[in-house]
């Protein structure tokens, strides 16, 4: 019987389902509205289904679900399988054992379930399957309503003792600036993501100052400011929205320049909702601002877009089972054999995923 990997990213809102073979190659794919209540119990039984559909999409059975990869918002303790706090899922307020709970739910062995952080597995996406593809050393940075980052070094991802290494969104660009949804001050994530955009956008329109952006928001009958909305506001020449652009990739900039003078990686991903929304123009924008603060510039330091896009998240929590060694015993004998990665730093190849059409 063909054995297959199931991979989730679980957020707040939505929760998407991937299923892989053993060579990596994706043959199915679900997604479904995250429960708001029912607690974590309602949230690991929509992971299960999810994980379900997306293999009956691929032509298989639940029973055919040999381990699943699960990449969770917030704050993991991985070796235990525990979501540590997750502020928008449903009573993650506290520890919820969640792989545990996955696999009752699935019928799977506990150890069958790999838990880690949703920014981590979509990090070891791009750098196995994507956009850094061929790189050993890199850091990626995924902007959307926070920023939130990872780093991959020696061809490994790096989680660090405190499970915090590769967080950019908290690196102090401005001491005593402004105020982070972290509680601190100053950080990268404070100018960089939509949240505190929406706050500076408040505090404009307190102190007078026009903008289009609320009627725009208005108009898509949305209750805050999206992305969608920031990117319109762009389109129609929005001075606020400019600025807020602009802001962001100054703060990334210097923020990556540190992180690179730091670990001397070779490449910077850059993706995540409001990334990809603005496209490769602000890509080039980041690596502009980041330029000045760089310490050596050859080789040239690689700032790249990612490529996997939303899939990326759930195609890295299945490659934690790939790469999990106490997982390869439910998995068929070639179910490591995933392809292999060129070594040419300079001009890695990206293949981009294969993909069979559920």
């Amino acid at each position: 019987m063909p054995r297959h990997v199931a991979g989730i990213d679980l957020g707040g809102t939505k929760i998407q389902g991937v299923v892989l073979d053993h060579s990596a190659e994706l043959l199915g794919r679900a997604v479904a509205g995250t429960p708001a209540e029912g607690g974590p119990l309602a949230v690991a039984e929509r992971v299960a289904a999810v994980a379900v559909a997306a293999a009956r999409s691929a032509g298989a059975t639940a029973e055919e679900i040999a381990a699943v990869g699960i990449g969770s918002a917030g704050q993991v303790d991985v070796a235990a399988g525990v979501v540590v706090q997750a502020a928008n899922l449903p009573g993650f307020d506290r520890p919820v054992p969640l792989a545990e709970l996955v696999a009752g739910a699935l019928g799977l062995d506990p150890g069958a379930v790999a838990l880690d952080n949703d920014v981590n597995v979509a990090t070891l996406a791009e750098h196995r399957l994507g956009a850094g593809r061929g790189f050993d050393d890199l850091l990626a940075v995924f902007v959307g309503t926070g920023v939130g980052g990872a780093v991959v070094l020696d061809g490994q991802l790096r989680r660090g003792p405190r499970g915090v290494a590769g967080e950019i969104g908290h690196i102090v660009v401005v001491d005593g600036g402004d105020p982070c949804p972290c509680g601190r001050r100053g950080c990268t994530e404070a100018y960089a993501g939509r949240a505190p955009m929406e706050w500076a956008v408040q505090a404009a329109l307190a102190g007078g100052r026009p903008t289009e952006l609320v009627a725009i928001q208005r108009r898509l009958g949305r209750s805050r400011l999206t992305t969608e909305v920031l990117v319109e506001g762009l389109a129609a020449g929005d001075a606020l929205a400019g600025e807020l652009v602009d802001r962001a990739a100054r703060a990334l900039g210097a923020a990556i320049a540190s992180a690179a003078n730091l670990l001397d990686v070779q490449a910077v991903l850059i993706g995540g909702g409001l990334a990809d929304a603005l496209g490769d123009a602000f890509a080039r924008r980041v690596e502009a601002a980041a330029a000045p603060h760089l310490l050596a510039d050859e080789p040239p330091l690689q700032v790249r877009q990612t490529e996997l896009g939303d899939l990326a998240g759930a195609v890295g929590a299945a490659l934690l089972v790939h790469e999990a060694s106490s997982l390869s015993e439910a998995l068929d004998p070639a179910s490591s054999a995933l392809p292999p990665k060129p070594r040419v730093p300079g001009a890695p190849a990206h293949p981009g995923l294969s993909l069979r059409d559920p």
